[in-house]
């Protein structure tokens, strides 16, 4: 409170902020035109902070990224003293413990005289991809890059004797790709001190893991993030040993980067800004995450000379339209030779999905979730008004069907949008017409226009509440339905029946399912189980089935039924995240 006479009358003098006053009527006018100042610089900041970009719009937008892994582990490319070592191929020196000298020796070898990066940048981009990531230095500890903090880089140890880092940024600014680094921040098998995920099997590896991390990696990771103009993405990996505070030392650094996108492999329980789930698709992605699956395209990462179980197009392309229809991002993988060449299978597949984004981008870039939970057909993504039919199994009748409460405006073909399909609606369906046969074989885009939101019918058992044979202390049934793909149930370990049920509160037709478990694929803890559903007092098998740990969806014979059970048939260790049953079409 600010007192305006004095028993002196004099001014009043205002220390703060150099302001005299003098009379009542010039202090009035004075503070009035302050208010006024200061209100507008409060709206002023405030439009600024409502109409600054969220930093990862443009990640949510892009949908499609390019993973690279490359290192020196392309040398041997899966084989050591004459044998072929089992596993990935980045990961050979750690499952043949290869000691630290003769892996090293292998940097000789590494001449990428063929590395053309604007070939590189531009696959990526043909493809349709919108960023890049790759291995500045992964757990073998090789830098790509020139690096003050370690002589095992590519500068020094190699006869190429050039940063590799360096012309690929300079490709991705000029041709309109985001940046990405890939950091091996906790593993690194060379340096001394740095972590392995099974132990060090080299004296030569020993040392104190706080050292490596205060003259390795830090110093390392400000290098990369410094010298390469903008980098979008830090993306980090496996963080062994990584408590709070040796993830603290990261932090500052991160914080003059307020831009960066970051995952959630740093360690010390830092969440990052997105998910990251490992050669799998989660069956329901991650509500209320930013999420990223990485793949790769044959069986393994870093370039391996054997390896080649390569997916096919259609598996590729069909996998990015599932991931973008449950809200994430695709982020594909090639591992190119010490040569510096991205393997040829790599390079057609590519450039299938590439020719299959220029008809159908409009369908992926920029969309958002499927307000659907299950089509039994294909898969279905979203842009305000607009829903996009991604057609996996053209129908034989010709006709295809989605549960939706809204009148349809328009139907028709991304392809050949002038030819309008016919549409026949019920109460709770909307039936499409298709005409002829489908104009791609790998996935055919059906345009729905609508006059506002799409409605759709809850899932049957939404807000529902499980019961179990039993609950191990921790967990709970309840989980099943709360929409969290990180809560669990697990049933006691005596419990020999194994089930959760739910009561539907009615009669309802049910046609497919999915659980969410908590593993990744080389786990090895698929769990055999069975859907159920109550026929008078029997319980009956709807659908058998083994998952691989990872999370499982499937379409079964429909039935009509009130209660329904979740049944553990087999399992190492019997767990499940979450349940979702779908209503029959």
């Amino acid at each position: 409170m600010i007192k305006l006479s004095s028993t002196k009358n004099e001014n009043f003098s205002s220390r703060n902020y150099g302001i005299q006053f003098g009379n009542l009527k010039t202090n009035y006018i004075q503070m009035k035109k302050i208010a006024i100042i200061i209100m507008s610089l409060m709206l002023t900041f405030s439009a600024f902070a409502q109409s600054k970009p969220d930093k990862m719009e443009w990640w949510k937008a892009a949908k499609f990224g390019l993973f690279i892994h490359w290192g020196v582990y392309s040398v041997p490319a899966g084989v050591y003293d004459g044998k072929d070592i089992d596993g990935i191929g980045e990961w050979i020196m750690n499952n043949a413990k290869i000691p630290t000298a003769r892996y090293q020796a292998y940097a000789k070898q590494f001449n990428p005289v063929k590395y053309n990066p604007e070939a590189w940048v531009k696959m990526a981009k043909d493809a349709g991809m919108k960023y890049l990531i790759i291995t500045s230095k992964h757990h073998d500890g090789f830098a790509l890059f020139g690096t003050k903090a370690s002589k095992w880089n590519v500068v020094e140890a190699t006869p190429y004797g050039k940063d590799l880092l360096r012309p690929l940024a300079e490709a991705c600014h000029k041709n309109g790709i985001k940046l990405g680094f890939y950091y091996s921040q906790a593993q690194d098998w060379n340096n001394p001190g740095g972590a392995t995920y099974s132990g060090h099997w080299d004296k030569a590896q020993d040392g104190s893991m706080d050292e490596y991390i205060d003259k390795v990696a830090v110093p390392e990771v400000k290098e990369i993030l410094s010298n390469y103009g903008q980098v979008d993405i830090l993306w980090w990996d496996t963080p062994c040993d990584m408590t709070k505070e040796r993830a603290e030392k990261f932090l500052p650094i991160l914080a003059k980067y307020p831009n960066l996108i970051t995952n959630n492999r740093l360690g010390g329980d830092y969440n990052g800004d997105t998910e990251t789930p490992e050669q799998f698709v989660p069956a329901t992605g991650f509500p209320g995450r930013n999420w990223e699956t990485c793949m790769t395209m044959n069986d393994t990462w870093g370039f391996k000379s054997k390896d080649n179980n390569w997916k096919s197009t259609k598996e590729i392309l069909q996998t990015l339209i599932d991931i973008v229809s449950k809200g994430g991002n695709y982020l594909l993988n090639v591992g190119p030779t010490s040569e510096g060449l991205v393997p040829q299978p790599s390079i057609e597949r590519l450039a299938e999905v590439g020719k299959w984004m220029k008809i159908n981008g409009e369908a992926i870039y920029g969309t958002t979730a499927s307000p659907f939970s299950y089509l039994q057909w294909g898969r279905c993504t979203q842009k305000g008004d607009k829903l996009y039919l991604h057609i996996f199994d053209w129908p034989k009748d010709g006709k295809i069907s989605i549960q939706l409460l809204n009148k349809i405006s328009k139907a028709y073909l991304l392809s050949d949008p002038k030819k309008m399909l016919v549409i026949e609606k019920s109460k709770t369906n909307n039936t499409i017409t298709l005409v002829g046969d489908a104009p791609d074989k790998i996935a055919s885009v059906v345009v729905v226009e609508l006059n506002g939101a799409p409605k759709v019918l809850p899932l049957p058992a939404a807000g529902k509440t499980a019961t179990a044979s039993s609950e191990k202390e921790g967990t709970s049934a309840k989980n099943l339905f709360d929409g969290n793909p990180k809560n669990s149930w697990q049933p006691k370990p005596d419990d020999q029946e194994k089930w959760a049920e739910v009561d539907l509160g009615e009669t309802i037709s049910i046609g497919a399912f999915s659980v969410v478990e908590p593993w990744y694929p080389w786990d090895n803890k698929g769990q055999k189980l069975e859907i159920q559903y109550k026929s008078g007092d029997k319980w009956l098998v709807a659908l058998a089935l083994k998952t691989n740990g990872t999370g499982h969806t499937a379409s079964f014979p429909s039935v009509s039924a009130r209660y329904f059970r979740l049944k553990i048939v087999e399992a190492k260790e019997p767990t499940l995240n979450e349940w979702i049953l779908y209503r029959a079409d």
